[in-house]
């Protein structure tokens, strides 16, 4: 089946759909977008998201183009066109057309994309069960990681990085080797102790909304968790290590940077943390 996209107004075949070019966010990465999950042909998290869509608008000073409830009816039906039971649906808004000038222009309506498309989740289950490998990369993103823009090249070039030595996802680190996050993922480990670890939202990381939630399950589940920097090398010597992120969920990485971590396999609290995230994202999804 052919698929269909939103753009600005009209669902397109996708092959046709196109924005002008002198649209921002194709000559400044001025832009937004935000990924939610679809389980059974629903969205999961789906608060969440558009939350955080509103605040990354907002931060860039993006007019919010409609209403929440109209964006809702526009990815429902771009996942229902596209037929898509399971997988994800992308939403991306930037400032829209104007001639091309660094300052922002006045009077222009933003541009608003989305697209859908299915994902053979059995295909992320398989890799959970045996343990993904990661290697690190130094972040050299700009200073407001916690807006979700387009402005992806370095998260681009990490994970290029990454698959380049056979691997999952980039662990990034800052200057003094703190782990920062991965290249579209926010990181945790079991430390040496014992004990949940993941980076603040103060840092300059994007706040995850996967992240939130599995946040909310580690307190149903009394697990201990510490909003606390760890280093790489800590990383290294950890019990887990694990990413999550909206479209793999909770993600173990039983290697990093060729060096085995805790026993080289997927651990506990990883592997409760997928099953009762699913679960509770299947269960929600509206």
């Amino acid at each position: 089946m052919s698929r269909v996209a939103y753009v600005n107004g009209t669902y397109q075949a996708h092959c046709n759909a196109v924005v002008h070019i002198e649209d921002r966010g194709f000559q400044f990465a001025d832009g937004v977008y935000e990924v939610w999950s679809v389980f059974d042909g629903k969205l999961a998290d789906y608060e969440g998201h558009m939350q955080r869509l509103g605040r990354s608008l907002t931060e860039l000073r993006i007019d919010i183009p409609m209403t929440a409830q109209a964006l809702g009816v526009v990815l429902r039906e771009t996942i229902r066109r596209n037929r898509v039971r399971n997988g994800i649906v992308y939403i991306q808004i930037t400032r829209g057309t104007a001639p091309r000038d660094h300052a922002f222009p006045k009077g222009v309506a933003p541009s608003v994309i989305v697209t859908a498309k299915p994902i053979d989740l059995s295909k992320g289950e398989a890799l959970a069960a045996k343990g993904a490998a990661a290697v690190s990369h130094p972040d050299t993103r700009w200073g407001r990681c916690d807006i979700k823009t387009v402005g992806l090249l370095p998260n681009a070039l990490a994970k290029q990085a990454a698959r380049e030595k056979g691997a999952y996802e980039a662990i990034l680190y800052d200057e003094m080797g703190m782990v920062t996050e991965g290249s579209s993922t926010n990181a945790w480990i079991v430390d040496e102790n014992g004990k949940l670890r993941t980076r603040d939202t103060q840092a300059n990381i994007l706040r995850g909304i996967t992240r939130a939630a599995i946040m909310k399950l580690v307190a149903e589940e009394g697990i201990e968790l510490d909003e606390r920097a760890f280093s790489l090398e800590e990383a290294k010597r950890a019990k887990e290590l694990f990413v999550t992120a909206a479209s793999s969920f909770v993600m173990p990485l039983v290697s990093l940077d060729g060096e085995k971590i805790g026993d080289g396999k997927p651990g506990p609290i990883a592997t409760l943390l997928r099953q009762v995230y699913l679960a509770q994202a299947r269960r929600e999804a509206i």
